[in-house]
């Protein structure tokens, strides 16, 4: 069994502490995904449990054994990273062999492992290539083969598709996922991309600044984020942010725009509170144009700025108490700049937040 648990995990580099006492348990087989914004500690956190950075402080587990002092080749993971590390002069075949070699396997166990890592990943007509002869998805599927040869108790990704472009992307994270289905064994995962967060993950682990924001299930970060960085960071387009105060049952923004107070959210605010509104931009739809029905609704008449077709549906800007608002458009038409549309609010899917803690209000 391959649960990973990290207990209080620090690093520091000399006074500056980069991550913050981290507390996480990762269970056997699970697809657990670090996301955040660069230098939030997500790589440096795989890093501490490959064994290739010390921790400073605090315990990191691999099944039922602490290795916080066991190097990398001890601790029976494999890491696959974004530069794909393949060596130029090896062919397919002898670079996914080649840790297995310098481990003095048997050659007829190292080439059955090289058989099924070829079978799973699909490599058997690329087996004679070397890496320049390859493109940068057929790299990285060999890059992973050669992780899979090891048959560790957990794969390690850092930022593993980052180096390609948007359709080898989708095509890779579809792979990836296959792949975890059929090694059935624990994947942690990092990503500085949310889509890749939200269609990879059983859970998603949302870092800022070397700490643990929230840990969830896709579904439970975006439907219930526990704070405004959370709401921002994850969703495409982000989530709308706009300071307020409650009065009189009704979210009163700074230019006077009045939206009624969310049945859900009226015990858990008080009048003149000082709120953050959060509004995803599926859930601002123009009338007639927008997918949910029934729910809480109110409208608002907003002047759309820019209009940005997307094929089946339309990103529209306008905004709101001077700060910009993103809504959507759904069974689109043309939208000129400047022309005034009635917009339907969804109120039962607006988040609100604190203004001074920043935290979902429900939390308190």
């Amino acid at each position: 069994m391959a649960e990973i648990k990290l207990d209080n995990v620090v690093k520091k580099y000399g006074r500056m502490q980069v991550v913050h006492g981290i507390n996480l348990d990762i269970d056997h087989n699970e697809f657990v995904v670090l996301v955040g914004p660069s230098g939030c500690g997500k790589s440096t956190t795989l890093r501490m449990i490959a064994g290739l950075e010390e921790i400073t402080d605090g315990a990191i587990s691999i099944g039922s054994h602490v290795v916080n002092d066991l190097p990398p080749r001890k601790r029976n993971v494999s890491m696959v990273f974004q530069n794909y590390a393949l060596y130029p002069h090896m062919n397919v075949r002898d670079n996914l062999g080649f840790g297995l070699k310098i481990a003095k396997q048997p050659p007829a166990i190292i080439d059955e492992r090289v058989e099924e890592a070829a079978e799973i990943l699909g490599l058997q007509e690329l087996m004679d290539r070397t890496p320049a002869e390859l493109s940068g998805g057929q790299r990285q599927r060999v890059a992973m083969g050669r992780a899979i040869v090891r048959h560790p108790e957990a794969f390690l990704f850092d930022e593993p598709l980052s180096n390609l472009d948007a359709k080898l992307r989708v095509q890779m994270r579809t792979e990836i996922k296959k792949l975890h289905r059929k090694v059935e064994t624990t994947v942690v995962y990092v990503t500085h991309d949310q889509v890749e967060a939200m269609t990879l993950a059983d859970r998603i682990v949302v870092m800022k600044d070397g700490w643990i924001e929230q840990v969830g299930t896709p579904m439970e970060v975006f439907n219930h984020p526990v704070n405004t960085f959370v709401a921002g960071f994850i969703g495409s387009p982000p989530m709308n942010l706009l300071t307020a105060t409650v009065d009189d049952g009704a979210i009163v923004f700074e230019d006077a725009t009045r939206l009624p107070m969310p049945k859900r959210l009226e015990t858990h605010v008080a009048a003149g509170q000082k709120v953050v509104l959060g509004m995803r931009p599926d859930d601002l739809t123009p009338r007639g144009h927008g997918i949910a029905e029934g729910g809480q609704k109110t409208s608002v008449d907003l002047t759309v700025d820019l209009a940005e077709l997307l094929g089946t549906e339309t990103i529209l800007y306008t905004s709101i108490a001077g700060r910009e608002v993103l809504g959507k458009m759904f069974d689109p038409r043309d939208v000129a700049p400047g022309e005034t549309m009635r917009f339907d609010v969804a109120l039962d899917k607006v988040h609100l937040f604190d203004a001074e803690t920043q935290k979902s209000v429900r939390l308190g």
